[in-house]
């Protein structure tokens, strides 16, 4: 179960919650379309972006509670002077007042999903479906109304991170990878990390597989203890790479010296690409060499990866 389903779920058994869910947004918005807020009377879960927007979002979600279950409004936000924030964008938000008797759908709310709405008089009606086509909902115009019905995608873009290495540098970039757009895969070869959550321990004949396993927008980033199976790592990605079957990113720990003498190597085994390679890895100018220095500054770097 994804995050605010949770939540909502949670919330809903405990007493009377509403969610805030943002239907559309049009122009420089906080969120997009599809963030979610769950408000009770004394508690919130998540954030549509802080700021005067949110305030009067909390203000609509809490005056709804006050109404019947399955009560709802649609509510419309120019981000302009009236509303105290200079962002310049439009944002429309769906609250209501959750029935914790049709909930049942959170239990299937899973990422890659869409989550159907269709909005009554009697409610909002919710379901998960496999198969659905995304159905926009504008920022201006004419209102949903009851009657209307609009599917999304569940959940964010999450970009494959094939992670090789468990030592510090690498649960660093585990540990701060978690909130973020990421799914970790994460590998290696030493039984000594099996008991580190998270980590798959693969024998070095086989490691050079999950390369190849890695799906088309991976980002591999290579940090194990070991030169040697560092460049075997190194030279499995931009081999693929070379045979047209792509990869995001190839990212390699190291000093310029140490990209300078695997790119000579690669030459010499024939692999072409090293122009391919980031090492060393992180933004430029980050300068300090500390495990959680070195991941904040892979994983923003990561970050600016054009989304596949």
């Amino acid at each position: 179960m994804i995050e605010w389903a949770r939540w909502l779920r949670d919330a809903a058994a405990a007493g009377p919650a509403a969610m805030v869910s943002v239907l559309a947004t049009e122009g420089s918005a906080p969120r997009g379309a599809g963030t979610r807020m769950i408000v009770t009377a004394d508690a919130l879960y998540g954030t549509i972006g802080g700021g005067q927007l949110e305030y009067r979002a909390v203000e609509q979600a809490r005056a709804i509670l006050s109404e019947p279950a399955g009560a709802w409004r649609v509510q419309d936000y120019p981000l302009g002077p009236l509303l105290g924030q200079c962002c310049g964008g439009r944002v429309r938000l769906l609250v209501d007042h959750v029935d914790p008797a049709g909930l049942g759908w959170t239990g299937d709310a899973a990422e890659g999903r869409f989550l159907v709405t269709t909005l009554s008089a009697d409610g909002v009606q919710r379901h998960v479906a496999r198969d659905a086509a995304a159905v926009a909902v504008p920022a201006r115009g004419d209102r949903p109304r009851a009657g209307s019905s609009f599917a999304e995608i569940i959940g964010w873009y999450r970009r494959p991170l094939y992670l090789f290495g468990a030592g510090h540098v690498g649960q660093a970039i585990a540990r701060h990878a978690a909130p973020l757009p990421f799914r970790l895969a994460w590998f290696d070869t030493r039984p000594v990390f099996e008991t580190v959550p998270g980590v798959a321990i693969v024998p070095e004949d086989a490691i050079g597989q999950c390369v190849a396993e890695a799906p088309d927008d991976a980002a591999i980033v290579i940090l194990t203890h070991d030169h040697a199976l560092d460049y075997r790592l190194t030279r499995a990605a931009l081999a693929r790479v070379q045979a047209g079957v792509p990869l995001a990113f190839v990212g390699l720990i190291g000093s310029a010296t140490k990209r300078a003498r695997f790119a000579a190597r690669l030459g010499r085994d024939g692999v072409d690409g090293g122009d391919r390679l980031t090492c060393p890895i992180g933004i430029a100018g980050i300068g300090g060499k500390e495990p959680d220095v070195i991941a904040v500054a892979t994983l923003a770097q990561l970050l600016q990866l054009d989304r596949a």
